[in-house]
């Protein structure tokens, strides 16, 4: 994450926790006319084997992060909230969640180069303190946890039913992370010289 969504994610952290879920993660994306906030949310560790996220957690903390922003102010400017399920792409924020999935693929974009490429896709084979071992077209590549700006799983799509059943045969369009439960987008608009926690805020 950056360090913008790193300092936001550090703030909104126990307002998610105590909400019953847990914040996987933070996108914060800049943009012409506004920044979107994406907040990428998931059952805490225990529960993980008996529920998932559904659209009421994913609306709870929409409306609890909204007005903690509100409040708080850490963000200049307008902006979008976004809270969703990480999705079976999910995306992969700590050097704990590459652990997790030892043996999935996922792909990576690095800060800099390694080996004269930026991305990469593999297969997460094992962490070795602060690194990340990736197998890429059968060879072995370690990568700095510090020097990945974003990575996400890659679905095995045959495993989840969605690849083509013959040769040139259409695919399934794939749902994209989160679309099944995501709450409702807000948008921020702020004002000069206006109290945080007065700022109107339209839906």
């Amino acid at each position: 994450m950056s360090d913008k969504a790193n300092d936001i994610a550090n703030l909104l952290a126990p307002t998610v926790q105590a909400l019953g879920v847990e914040l996987l993660g933070i996108e914060y994306l800049p943009a012409p006319g506004g920044a979107t906030v994406r907040l990428y949310i998931d059952v805490q560790e225990a529960e993980r084997a008996t529920r998932h996220v559904n659209i009421e957690d994913c609306e709870a903390v929409s409306r609890e992060v909204s007005a903690q922003l509100d409040v708080e102010d850490p963000i200049t400017g307008n902006y979008t909230l976004e809270v969703s399920s990480p999705g079976v792409d999910r995306p992969l924020f700590q050097l704990e969640h590459y652990a997790r999935f030892v043996g999935d693929s996922a792909k990576v974009v690095m800060k800099l180069p390694q080996d004269g490429r930026r991305r990469l896709q593999g297969v997460i084979s094992r962490i070795e303190g602060g690194d990340i071992v990736f197998t890429v077209d059968g060879a072995e590549l370690k990568v700095a946890f510090d020097n990945i700006d974003k990575g996400r799983l890659v679905p095995d799509w045959a495993a989840l039913g969605l690849a083509p059943e013959k040769p040139g045969g259409a695919r399934k369009a794939p749902a994209k992370a989160g679309d099944a439960k995501r709450a409702p987008a807000k948008k921020a608009k702020k004002k000069p010289n206006q109290p945080a926690a007065r700022k109107p805020r339209a839906e």
